[in-house]
Formats: structure tokens, sequence, C-alpha cells
């Protein structure tokens, strides 16, 4: 593709992250700034408060990759060695705790580990005001893409290598770590790399299970300005947030660009497992992906069906009904301009030298405080802050990047002799994308608008700002039940919760399918 026509598809989603992050963001620094404030973005080290924010932030978001990759790397292993009944579809159901949106996972845990949760009740244990609630919490939603990382890059290994080095007298653990090590280090880096900026700069789950003490960088960010007016203070706890996490998505951008060039080879085969170590290996597996993946989903239905009848009634009530009808309708038309981003973004990138910086913002909408955007969305534009056009725009701007993450990914694997073909037979670019490129892409593209409808279906701290009341959507009344106290308002948000869940799951897997004579490729 030409520069010029490169540039052209680029300013498009430029001028989207620049009018709707970019901006926001500097229009409220400099509304802190200009505060009576020395040097306000270093105020956050002399504020011991704020810096053990900070710290916790980064520490808890450390933490939690730690831990996904020491339980993820071994279920990856046994996942992608062993062939045994269920296995495709565990598979497919790895992505279904990340798709699950961030309030929903946080009513789960509590569901479990919360004052009257069933472990709690059962093991007589209180976590609650610990960091354990939020490390749990982050592992549910952050595992699978660990594990499914796992299991792609060791399809990646040579058998014909692993062979080559045990015939060479290599023992099963030094054929790993100098034959497929190697191979899955990076595919590894760019999965704890992507789980390092969702723990960093989350919200939904921080807010409802940090608790006063472990509460992280962006809901201390929601209280200064929401509450305190502390503009200086959160200002500098936001431009630090996107230092920080603006390293990690370069790195990330860079690993991702390395990993998306086709290979050839001839992957290790798939065996039964035999001995009692093979079958221990693989319960094990299942019980680690059950306990932090599935019991929170199944303890949610499980309060949800012991709900009494004004819970259930609520369901119908015409407030409910409008909050489902809001979160649709938004959600739709999001992911439609987030697909025209996301595409105009994956195609104006191309493969080159200079694509590591464009590559990297595009992930802008990630590493962006949401809670810091949202206020300086309604500074900016403040004839606006009731329109619904701001909220769309938001909510497709964070939702692109998952769209342009897969259509880069897929471009990088497609030959370059393809289009060069379809040109010499005279197709123009036009023509060249629609009838070789898009069907090629095809399932990249539909991964990548599946993941995008469900950030969309689940968007909170977007929505708790920009909201107006009659435009109140599932996620926003799923925290107002919350807030108000009495059995029947929890029993509710539990069964809300529940519909938001089978809403996104549903959502993913009409989008994500795949198509007839596609499905062992995938």
């Amino acid at each position: 593709m030409k520069r010029s026509s490169r540039v052209a598809l680029l300013l498009l989603p430029s001028t989207a992250v620049v009018l709707m992050l970019l901006l926001p963001m500097l229009r409220l620094a400099a509304e802190g700034w200009g505060e009576s404030v020395k040097e306000p973005f270093f105020t956050v080290w002399e504020d011991d408060f704020l810096k053990w924010r900070l710290l916790w932030s980064f520490t808890q978001a450390v933490l939690t990759c730690a831990l996904a990759f020491i339980f993820g790397l071994p279920v990856a292993w046994v996942l992608a060695r062993f062939e045994f009944p269920g296995r495709q579809l565990m598979l497919r159901l790895l992505m279904l705790p990340f798709v699950v949106p961030t309030l929903v996972a946080a009513l789960g845990v509590l569901a479990l580990w919360g004052p009257q949760g069933v472990f709690s009740q059962a093991l007589g244990i209180d976590l609650q005001d610990t960091p354990w609630l939020l490390l749990y919490g982050n592992l549910f939603f952050n595992l699978c893409l660990v594990v499914r990382a796992g299991v792609d890059a060791l399809g990646q290994v040579n058998a014909h290598c692993v062979a080559a080095s045990r015939s060479l007298g290599a023992t099963p653990w030094r054929a790993f770590w100098r034959v497929e090590w190697p191979v899955i280090a990076p595919w590894l880096t760019s999965s704890l790399c992507l789980v390092f900026l969702y723990c960093f700069s989350g919200f939904g789950l921080a807010l409802v299970l940090g608790g006063q003490r472990y509460a992280t960088l962006e809901v201390e960010i929601y209280t200064l300005v929401a509450y305190e007016l502390k503009l200086a203070q959160a200002s500098s706890l936001a431009l630090w947030m996107l230092v920080l996490t603006g390293l990690v998505a370069l790195a990330y951008a860079q690993v991702e660009k390395q990993l998306s060039v086709a290979t050839r080879l001839q992957p290790i085969a798939l065996r039964q497992p035999k001995t009692t170590l093979n079958w221990l290996a693989v319960f094990g597996s299942l019980a680690v992906l059950f306990f932090f993946c599935a019991t929170p989903i199944l303890a949610i239905v499980w309060r949800a069906l012991l709900a009494d009848s004004q819970a259930w009634a609520a369901l119908l009530d015409a407030e409910t009904l409008s909050a489902l009808w809001n979160t649709l309708r938004f959600s739709a038309v999001a992911l439609l301009i987030a697909t025209v981003l996301g595409i105009a973004h994956a195609l104006g990138t191309g493969t080159g030298r200079g694509s590591v910086v464009w590559r990297a913002a595009a992930y802008l909408p990630l590493i962006a405080s949401p809670v810091t955007v949202a206020f300086g969305l309604l500074l900016l534009y403040p004839d606006w802050t009731a329109s619904l056009s701001l909220l769309i725009a938001a909510y497709a701007v964070l939702a692109y990047p998952f769209v342009t993450k897969a259509m880069t990914a897929g471009l990088g694997s497609l030959p370059e002799n393809l289009s060069q073909v379809a040109r010499t037979l005279g197709a123009n670019p036009l023509r060249t994308f629609w009838r070789v490129t898009l069907p090629l892409l095809s399932p990249a593209l539909r991964r990548g608008m599946a993941f995008a409808a469900a950030t969309s279906l689940g968007e909170f701290a977007v929505t708790l700002f920009l909201s107006r009341p009659e435009w109140t959507t599932l996620s926003t009344l799923i925290y107002q039940r919350l807030g108000k106290p009495g059995a029947v308002n929890l029993d509710t948000a539990m069964l809300l919760a529940c519909v938001l869940m089978l809403l996104s799951v549903l959502v993913f897997v009409v989008i994500d399918a795949p198509k007839k004579g596609n499905e062992s490729s995938r």
C-alpha cells in the first residue's frame, strides 16, 4: 500500500484518539497545574498516601503477572501436549472469563470470598479488606490470557528440533529449557504485558474488591476528582500512570510485531495421557482453571438462583428493561464505529519498521485512565456533557484497539504476494482488499469485533460519569443496586450480573462463531 494511502487511513483513528484521549488528558492536567502547586508531576512522591497508592497499583499488577505465569504455563503445557476428552471445549471456554465484564467478575469474587461468600462461610475465612480479593479477581480475569498464549506458543515449537535434542541425550526438562522456552518466551511476554496493563489501569475490580486500603490509582483518581476536587493530585497520578503503562504498551507492540510473522513448522503431535503422572497433570490443570476461572461464574449463578421473588420481579421492571435496551443500542453503534477505526488503523500501520510506534498508539485507549479521560471530556467539551454522541464515541475509542490488534496480527501473517497477484490481474486497491484481503482476515476481524463488543457491553468507568439517568446501562444499574442496603438489592445485583454475563457471552459466541470448514483451523 502506498504511503499516502496509509497516512490517509491513519488520519481517522488518529483524529479520534487525539480528540477523545490526548486532548482530554491534557485539559485535565492543565486544570490541575493551574492551581498553586509546585512541580505537580512529582507531588505524588511527596505524599505518603499517594505514593502508597502508586506503589500498590504497580505491585498488584506485577504480582498478578507472576501468579498468572506460575499457574498459567503448566496448564498451557498440558493443554498443548495432551489429547483428552473435552480438550477442544476447554480451549473454546478459555476466553470466557475475559469477556465477562469486570463488574460481573468482581461480584463473582464477592459471591465466593465476600462476607457472605460460599467459601468464606464454609471455611470460616474473612478476606474482606485484604489484598487477596483483588489478586484473585485479577487472576480470574487474566489467567486465561496467559494460558491461551501459552497454548498458541507451544504450538509453534518445531517437533523436529525437540526430537533432535532428545536424540542427543537431552532430558525432557533440558529440551524444554533449551528448545521450547526460547520459542514461547515472546508469546508469554506479550500476554503478561497485556495482563499488566489491564491490572494496573483496571477500575471495576479495584473499586469493588480493593476496599479503602487496597484501592488502585484508578480508584484514587476517581475519588480525588469526583469527591475531593483535587485536580492537581489527580492529574499527577494520571500522568504517572500514562508514563508507566506507555512504556509497557511500547514493549508489547514491539513483541507483537515480532510474533506476527508467518512460519512453517511441524508442530509436536498431541498424545494420550497414559501414566498416572500424566492424568494427575491433566486433572490438576483442570482444577486450576476451575478454581480461578469457573467458580466465580458458578457462584454468581448460584446466588442468583437463590434470590427471592422480589429480586426476580425486578428483572422485568421498567428500569431494568430500559438499562438493557441502552446497553444493546450503545454497544451496537460503538461496535460499528470501533470496527471502522480498527480496520483503518491496522491497514494504515502496515508491517514496516516504523509500524511499532503506530502499533503502540493503538493501545493508548487501553493504557489511559478511563476515569481521567471521562473527566477530561467533561472539562474539554462542556457543551457536550449531556450528549449521547460523546458517550458512544468514548465507547468506540476504548473498544477499537481489540479490532486493531487482531487485524494487525492477521495482516502480518499474510503472504505479501497475494495482493501483488491481485494487482497484476487488474484489481485496484479497494477491490483487492474486498475480494482478497478481507476474506482471509475474516476470522481475525470477527475475533477482534467479539472482544470489542464484550468491552462495550461491560463498559463501566466512562458510563459512570458521562451517562445521564435515562441512559443507565446494566453495569451502572448493578453498581447502583450494590450501593443500596438490603438483601433484595444484593440479590437483584447478582441477577443483573447474570444477565449481563450471559449477554456478553452470547454476543461473543455469535460474532466469533467459526464458519463451516474453518473449525479445524481454529
